[in-house]
């Protein structure tokens, strides 16, 4: 058994890091709110404009954009929103298996696999896997991301599919379901599926101003960059639920093991004041 004094080192050392951990669950909580706020504002335009991109692709258009060309697929796009700090439990690692699964999907079939990287923690995973081009990367976006600072990113990409690099682009992010679940997605970005078939009217069409071309190329800009803002925005609240999840499980788990070391050391100190009084009386009995 260890010593009275190993024990006690062992638990002022455990406690200081308790109060570490339920530190960083009090700020993951706090963040997680506004977080949550930020991701609840920008679902309406994502999902609107995707619902409106969903209706053109189904339409008869005068001008047939890039974006909504079917083709063989040779080489496909991922781009993957990780967090660029750990302690987010297996947030991450959810999001890497699903992505290492559409990546080994992908390669079976004998295409080429092109990634563009958002966050920190993917960079540091996937510059390490063989056989994968990390084409464009952007880390250090903080907890409260903006557009400007994923177009850079995302135009490489988009760039890429217009000179036909690209075949597909997919997106691979973290879905907040709630503050215990969070979901690892991958989507197709590009082409534009159609969705909402049901939906759609007998004889549904626009009328363009100043004209097809240019309306179709900003709309469908703005719809691809929405699609990966609201990934970002989303994957910060998905990491501050994670982080505050998996910080109080740390505290807990702290806890319990302070209440077992000092049962331990208790022992131990009995077991030594036993020791020392029974060579008080060994002593005076051999006197």
């Amino acid at each position: 058994m260890a010593g009275a004094k190993e024990i006690r080192g062992k638990i002022a050392s455990i406690k200081n890091t308790r109060k570490i951990t339920k530190a960083l669950e009090m700020v993951a909580a706090s963040k997680m709110r506004k977080a949550q706020e930020r991701m609840r504002a920008a679902r309406p335009y994502a999902e609107k404009i995707r619902k409106i991109i969903g209706h053109l692709r189904a339409v008869n258009l005068d001008y047939k954009h890039p974006f909504t060309l079917e083709r063989k697929v040779v080489a496909v796009g991922i781009v993957v929103i990780s967090t660029d700090r750990g302690l987010a439990g297996s947030l991450n690692l959810n999001l890497f298996k699903a992505t290492l699964a559409a990546i080994r999907e992908a390669q079976s079939r004998g295409q080429k696999v092109s990634l563009c990287i958002i966050g920190s923690k993917a960079l540091q995973f996937f510059r390490r896997l063989q056989g994968v081009e990390i084409a464009a990367s952007v880390t250090h976006l903080g907890d409260r991301p903006h557009v400007s600072d994923l177009i850079g990113t995302t135009k490489v990409m988009l760039d890429f599919y217009r000179d036909a690099k690209l075949d597909q682009l997919l997106l691979a992010h973290n879905v907040f379901v709630n503050t215990m679940t969070q979901k690892a997605v991958v989507s197709q970005l590009l082409p534009i599926q159609t969705i909402d078939q049901d939906e759609l009217q007998e004889r549904w069409d626009y009328i363009y101003e100043p004209g097809s071309l240019e309306i179709l190329d900003g709309i469908l800009m703005r719809y691809v960059e929405a699609q990966i803002f609201q990934g970002a925005v989303e994957n910060v609240a998905c990491e501050m639920a994670a982080r505050m999840v998996a910080m109080k499980a740390a505290t807990d788990n702290a806890g319990e093991l302070i209440d077992e070391l000092q049962l331990i050391y208790n022992k131990a100190r009995q077991a030594a004041i036993t020791k020392e009084l029974s060579e008080i009386v060994g002593g005076a009995a051999a006197v």
